[in-house]
């Protein structure tokens, strides 16, 4: 099982970043909050004071159009929330 997905890179995530040293990510649904801050540990090489994590449910909807009723449905997803320790951070945008 692959605990995290994908990091999150939007401006209100990217100014956690670098106000309150806190960053985003997209995690498997069933990873409790210690996997994902080993997970994260081991995958950047920094030390998590702590994890915040919320479940997103599958949003439906309905759109009228000329040819008909269009139904579509987003994914459900879990984010989590990693606050590193003081001094510590995460650079998404390098190759390394």
């Amino acid at each position: 099982m692959s605990t995290i997905i994908k990091p999150i890179i939007t401006e209100k995530i990217t100014k956690d970043g670098e106000l309150f040293n806190r960053f985003g990510f997209i995690v498997n649904k069933k990873a409790n909050k210690i996997v994902i801050k080993k997970a994260v540990e081991a995958a950047y090489g920094v030390s998590v004071v702590s994890v915040n994590t919320m479940n997103y449910r599958a949003d439906r909807s309905t759109k009228y159009t000329k040819s008909g009723m269009i139904s579509g449905k987003t994914s459900a997803y879990k984010k989590a929330i990693v606050q590193l320790k003081d001094g510590e951070t995460i650079d998404f945008y390098t190759n390394i």
